[in-house]
């Protein structure tokens, strides 16, 4: 799956996933934020600062409608 747009890579994990965190979050690998990694069905999501700590996942369809609920759409 590509990439969002205005993403930054932090890392490819030993399983394949590319983890990646919004740009607007200052394009700093070290600074504290999420990263989610795409896969065609799921999508994973981490804190930045705790990398190999717990991982919420999400169905593409849950991932949408929880940005959606963020957004207060």
């Amino acid at each position: 799956m590509e990439r969002a747009v205005g993403a930054v890579v932090v890392e490819v994990d030993t399983a394949g996933r590319t983890w990646v965190k919004s740009s607007a979050s200052g394009g700093n690998i070290n600074s504290a934020c999420v990263e989610i990694a795409m896969r065609a069905d799921r999508v994973a999501v981490r804190c930045s600062r705790n990398r190999g700590g717990e991982r919420l996942t999400f169905t593409g369809s849950s991932w949408v409608s929880f940005l959606c609920d963020l957004k207060g759409a």
